[in-house]
């Protein structure tokens, strides 16, 4: 029997669990905490399996157009497209203000709210996609030291791409809810398709330069949101038995109160990834962000797997309350393995970067051995918390990641300007060994799971493993 089918089959307990499941304190709906049914999910590690081979199609269009640009435009060029794209990442993270998590939340639990919550998403996406606009755009104007003195005309094509990309992640997140993993999958790997397409139209047919290639990913970015509503619509239309499609006050007000309360860990998270690239452009310039860039981005992408997997978990346990934990564990086990095999099979080759984007990036390597510890407990750390995502979020989860950007932002501040790119990589990797620790040890603390059953595999675990690979099954690892 494989998790997948255990959680949705296993029997939710009473008492203990009645609270943390309903959607307001005090409030219980007896219909929201019914058994999954089971065609409620497909499979848990066939959707891990096709998200992830999606993400390593995606990564081939990231890191193309990554070492296209380092090739054509050399450290300078990649470094202000990275700020740029960081900028925007992080301005539409920030103000989606926790909302396509929440949105996950409530569509899982009730799938019949399809019709309201998008409607909502539209009208934020548009509404608060044009003032982050005019947020960035006048930050810009006024205090472009922020942004390391680039050019105003390529922040504002940039950030024109707002309110597009946050209406496709939040069109994204209602696919996950309503579990259409492959649509969902589909439509997440046209953004870095077309990016590599533009890289080379741009820059080789067209012989342009950075403000064209800008453009012409803002205009990528518009195309997928049309995308993205067709297929949102063309999921209401066979929806039967739902809610109207029309905003709703009400249901919006308890989206984003859970929503506000979830997007401290998700700013929070954001900016740990982010800023550092930032404050080594604004102390060290644009070159040096460049190389610092280029070490961040393969770290990021080591946390790709333990990123889908989070994704996946997370409607799941939203769906099914299970306060020992017993399903994230499992999980997080076999995570904690797939993180170890990865960080070591990418420090082996890290050597591999100057050769790929140049010589002027070889301190990248050693940027990303530093990485490399934070990297896998931050993967780890990843999976396991979202058995608090998927049972309410309580308060110290919030806590934890205030507490670790303040630590973060303290060390970058502390260590960029005299070390650069690699002060920028000790700061990173304790920051995440930081969190790592905290939200493992309120975990041990809530659930009662020792640390071996969080990270060691079972013995029967790896009997199943070692068998599944001699025999080239496609049985899930995640067995029971």
């Amino acid at each position: 029997m494989t998790i997948g089918s255990q959680v949705r089959t296993r029997q939710p307990k009473t008492s203990m669990n009645d609270q943390a499941v309903s959607e307001e304190p005090g409030h219980r709906d007896k219909a929201l905490v019914a058994p999954i049914e089971a065609a409620a999910f497909g499979s848990f590690m066939g959707g891990v399996a096709l998200t992830f081979a999606t993400r390593l199609l995606m990564l081939l269009g990231v890191v193309g157009s990554s070492v296209i640009v380092a090739r054509r435009l050399g450290p300078e060029g990649f470094g202000t497209l990275a700020v740029l794209t960081a900028t925007v990442a992080m301005a539409v993270q920030i103000g989606s203000a926790g909302l396509p998590s929440a949105n996950v939340y409530f569509v899982a639990r009730d799938r019949k709210r399809l019709g309201p919550v998008w409607a909502n998403s539209l009208a934020f996406a548009f509404g608060g996609g044009a003032m982050l606009v005019a947020i960035v755009v006048t930050l810009g104007k006024i205090s472009p030291a922020m942004f390391g003195d680039l050019p105003f005309g390529l922040i504002l094509i940039a950030a024109i791409a707002i309110p597009f990309q946050l209406l496709s992640l939040l069109g994204l997140n209602l696919l996950l809810a309503m579990d259409r993993i492959g649509q969902m999958n589909f439509l997440d790997s046209m953004l870095p398709v077309l990016i590599l397409l533009n890289s080379i139209v741009v820059l080789f047919v067209l012989h342009a330069g950075l403000p064209v290639l800008i453009s012409f990913n803002s205009g990528a970015a518009l195309v997928l949101a049309i995308w993205m509503m067709l297929a949102i619509w063309g999921l209401l239309s066979r929806q039967s038995e739902a809610q109207a499609f029309r905003p709703n006050v009400e249901l919006f007000q308890k989206t984003i109160r859970y929503g506000l309360k979830f997007s401290i860990p998700v700013m929070a998270a954001i900016l740990i990834f982010r800023v550092d690239l930032l404050i080594v452009n604004h102390f060290r310039g644009a070159a040096e962000a460049g190389v610092y860039a280029v070490a961040s981005q393969v770290a990021n992408l080591l946390l790709m797997m333990p990123g889908v997997i989070a994704t996946l978990l997370f409607p799941r346990l939203a769906s099914y309350q299970d306060q020992r934990g017993e399903f994230a564990v499992r999980v997080t086990r076999h995570t904690s393995l797939v993180m170890l095999m990865m960080c070591a099979a990418a420090a082996a080759s890290s050597f591999l970067l100057p050769l790929i984007y140049g010589p002027r990036f070889a301190d990248a390597a050693i940027q990303l051995l530093i990485l490399f510890p934070g990297v896998y407990l931050v993967g780890i750390e990843s999976v396991l918390v979202q058995h608090f995502s998927g049972s309410g979020l309580p308060v110290a989860i919030p806590i934890f990641w205030v507490v670790t950007l303040a630590v973060n932002v303290g060390l970058n501040l502390a260590l960029v300007p005299a070390f650069g790119g690699r002060g920028a990589a000790y700061a990173s990797a304790m920051s995440y060994t930081l969190i790592f620790v905290l939200v493992v040890f309120y975990f041990r603390v809530k659930t009662g799971n020792h640390l071996s059953a969080i990270f060691l595999l079972r013995r029967h675990e790896l009997r199943d493993l070692f068998a599944t690979i001699r025999s080239g099954s496609k049985a899930s690892l995640w067995t029971s």
